[in-house]
């Protein structure tokens, strides 16, 4: 959600902090602002809106000599987005930035009126300013500590102190932060595009654990404000992939890399033609084996690909599976034994509710298996297992390759089961792999399509509501590619399963009403057909997407794509690619900021 950045150094921190913050832009944001310290004083400059109010602020004072500073861009939760609630929220000792939630800062924030603090503000934010101003006594570690101590939730935190202008402190409490390490310069960031322009060298800060910074040299502190060791790290991503690289947009260049991000995941797992997690730490056998039911658990894009993961699972290793909304099944009291496996899928790594669904079942002794796509996350390091992704930063705040990467591990995943108890034999599983493969080589014919797709999408440049349709594989498809389309191009848009329209949703279809509809299931065919022409029947402009060699009425559909002919196990791979290009087409036709739409964050930090 929020965006963090810090630095201290030699070089400028207004040109550090500002393309900091630029780059942390898709994580969503209503405002900006960073405090810098100049001649021995901090300075603030914050702004609603884009980092580009900012920006002129900036640009309208005097040349900034500043070698230390801190930045933030706001995702509105206490208090509505203004520049009075922007951060960094500064007291008469300090400057703080904070990314999360306080739940307990009503009764903070009244104690501290009892004696005698005054707030500006409607945010959480500056309850926690003004609660470390009031337990200062000159050691920033100490007050931090204490502050700790009393606040409940969620936090990351960045300071700067009036009386420790060479230092830049951080701490966090789920929620994601990095210190980046450089030569007469460190950082600090909620991610890591933010510093690889600067440094691929970061370490994790482990929960309230506090960092403090100076140009040469970083101290951890543990909660009882003991010096630890902590590990450095390399990201093994670089600056030209966190950047758009002659694309219009990071979604788009996003979509075009999926074939490369499938195969840069999956190849590394496939020994001797069949799937191999030694990699991954996963060492013993009969960890396949021993689990009676299983788990997949996410939010949102995750959520699809658990559900195609439920589906492969249950339908070739005939193992009850269950698909579950995170911030739904944290709340719930789940069957858990010790024959159950729990899978959590997310991008980032750190999605709020997934890692405390995470935590549940680690209570409850469950074996737990995470497939994150970034390195040392707070989700990777919860979990027993961690399979990692391949796929490279994902800047756009609608996931496109991420999905389609955590879709193929889910089918290594089923092969492997289905191989260790002996369902399919090796020839088996290495002709189901071929196939697969074959259906990621389909992406390329896909992209090419691109034009085509785009020509259509001009149909919906006015409308206010989309319906889309499919059966069995497909329906969790169309799930995907409605939440693409709402996502980005502000259109109301439902999926619903063919065979459910009947049972409510028909209601709705009226002359002109638009409706996409895949039926690229060779086995329902029929029926899916049936369910359209119910549609088509009362009026509906459909876009059908279909498989090449079908046998499809033309004249019965207003427009029809046809998709490569692979098998139909293997189509979702393929088939998402359509339709993550129907929306972005369709929002970059109505105007729409495809990498950053409105209220959305790419990673979801905040419960």
């Amino acid at each position: 959600m929020c965006g963090i950045v810090g630095y201290v150094g030699e070089n400028n921190s207004v040109d550090i902090l500002m393309n900091g913050l630029y780059s942390l832009e898709y994580r969503g944001y209503d405002s900006a602002g960073i405090s810098i310290v100049e001649n021995d004083n901090i300075i603030t400059f914050k702004s609603e809106g884009k980092i580009e109010n900012l920006q002129n602020i900036i640009d309208k004072n005097k040349k900034i000599e500043s070698n230390i500073g801190i930045g933030h861009t706001r995702w509105a939760t206490h208090g509505a987005p203004s520049d009075i609630n922007a951060h960094p929220h500064s007291t008469a000792r300090l400057s703080l930035v904070h990314n999360g939630i306080i739940e307990n800062y009503k009764d903070i924030k009244n104690n501290l009126i009892n004696k005698g603090y005054k707030f500006i503000s409607e945010t959480d934010t500056e309850v926690a300013a003004n609660l470390i101003d009031y337990l200062y006594n000159g050691n920033p570690l100490l007050a931090i500590k204490k502050a700790i101590e009393i606040i409940e939730g969620s936090y990351a935190f960045a300071i700067i102190f009036k009386d420790k202008l060479d230092k830049v402190y951080a701490i966090r409490k789920c929620a994601p932060l990095i210190v980046a390490l450089g030569k007469n310069e460190n950082f600090i960031a909620s991610d890591i595009p933010a510093i690889l322009k600067y440094t691929n060298k970061y370490i994790l800060i482990d929960e309230e654990n506090i960092a403090e910074l100076q140009k040469d040299k970083v101290i951890i502190y543990d909660k009882d404000l003991k010096e630890v060791n902590a590990k450095v790290n390399e990201a093994n991503w670089t600056l030209e992939q966190a950047e758009k690289s002659g694309y219009e947009h990071f979604m788009i260049k996003e979509i075009y890399e999926q074939p490369k991000a499938i195969l840069d995941t999956i190849e590394p797992r496939i020994v001797h033609g069949i799937p191999d997690f030694k990699r991954d730490n996963i060492l013993d056998e009969n960890f396949w084996k021993y689990f009676e039911r299983v788990y997949i658990v996410g939010c949102g894009t995750a959520m699809h690909a658990a559900m195609i993961g439920k589906r492969l699972i249950e339908d070739n290793c005939r193992i009850p599976v269950e698909f579950e909304i995170a911030s739904e099944f944290r709340y719930k009291n789940p069957i858990i034994t010790d024959k159950t496996l729990a899978i959590f899928i997310s991008q980032s790594g750190e999605t709020a509710d997934t890692l405390a669904a995470l935590n549940l079942v680690k209570e409850r002794g469950c074996k737990s298996l995470a497939i994150v796509n970034v390195n040392g996350s707070s989700i990777a390091r919860a979990a027993d297992y961690v399979i990692y992704t391949y796929a490279g930063p994902e800047i756009s705040v609608a996931s496109t390759k991420a999905y389609s990467v955590q879709v193929a591990i889910m089918y290594l995943i089923t092969f492997k089961i289905s191989l260790a108890r002996k369902l399919k034999n090796e020839k088996e599983i290495k002709i189901l792999i071929r196939n697969m493969l074959n259906a990621i080589d389909s992406i390329n014919d896909l992209l090419d399509m691109s034009d085509e797709i785009k020509n259509i999408c001009v149909d919906y440049k006015e409308v206010n509501s989309i319906f889309f349709m499919g059966r069995d594989l497909d329906y969790y498809q169309v799930m995907e590619g409605a939440l693409k389309m709402k996502e980005i191009s502000y259109i109301h848009c439902e999926a619903y399963a063919g065979g459910e329209l009947k049972h409510g949703v028909i209601s709705l279809i009226t002359e002109g009403t638009s409706v996409v509809a895949l039926a690229i299931q060779e086995k329902i065919l029929n029926k899916m057909i049936s369910n359209i022409k119910e549609v088509v029947s009362r009026g509906a402009k459909v876009l059908l997407f279909a498989k090449e060699g079908m046998n499809i009425d033309k004249d019965a559909y207003d427009k029809i794509i046809y998709l490569p002919n692979i098998e139909d196990m293997f189509m979702p791979i393929a088939s998402i690619v359509a339709l993550q290009l129907l929306a972005y087409h369709t929002a970059v036709i109505r105007g729409c900021d495809v990498d950053k739409p409105r209220n959305l964050a790419k990673s979801v930090t905040v419960e």
